[in-house]
């Protein structure tokens, strides 16, 4: 990869020993092995209120939601890991891309989302790895001006696809996360040549 490009890794999930964190890992280190400069952010260090546009009008945008905008648009690309709750991706994961899709004062809406590059990848002890999850993520990635790579993976059984070193024990599993995120890398660097 000629161009260095830089990546936000993300995961909807805040829990410690997360299975999305675990495969966000892997993920984000077959980016970095493309070239790709990679920033892990840990949702936990921004919180923000449930978006509501009343609050919003009222109080503005929290600082939070400006630090984290910022990250966003200082990317080209995009890595998130989402789990499943209830078939759809978390609230804390929808709620961020609720706020950081809003416009404020001197910016347009979207602008840390427009004209991205993104994979996505899930982990669940389910026997559809989140997938459902997945299907609504890419929905609404989509339609905010993101451009999902087609290929996802979904990790099933995830309580019990983990190594102690944190790579997945179907090595074929492992090595196709690892390829993912590579995908990313070099995509995004062709897309902004």
């Amino acid at each position: 990869m000629s161009e260095q490009v830089k990546l936000i890794a993300v995961a909807g999930s805040t829990r410690e020993g997360s299975f999305n964190r675990k495969v966000l890992a892997i993920a984000v280190k077959g980016a970095r092995d493309a070239g790709a400069d990679v920033e892990v952010i840990d949702l936990a260090e921004f919180p923000m209120p449930i978006f509501n546009q009343d609050f919003e009008a009222r109080q503005g945008h929290p600082e939070n939601v400006k630090k984290l905008r910022q990250k966003f648009k200082e990317s080209d690309g995009l890595l998130i890991a989402s789990p499943e709750y209830n078939g759809a991706p978390t609230p804390l994961l929808k709620n961020t891309i609720d706020w950081l899709s809003r416009p404020s004062d001197d910016e347009p809406g979207l602008v840390a989302f427009s004209g991205k590059t993104a994979a996505i990848v899930s982990a669940s002890p389910g026997k559809l790895g989140g997938l459902r999850s997945l299907t609504h993520l890419r929905v609404i990635l989509s339609g905010i001006n993101v451009f999902v790579l087609p290929r996802q993976i979904a990790v099933s059984q995830a309580n019990e696809a983990f190594s102690e070193d944190g790579s997945l024990k179907d090595d074929k599993q492992n090595q196709a996360v690892l390829s993912l995120g590579r995908e990313l890398a070099e995509t995004t660097a062709q897309l902004r040549r």
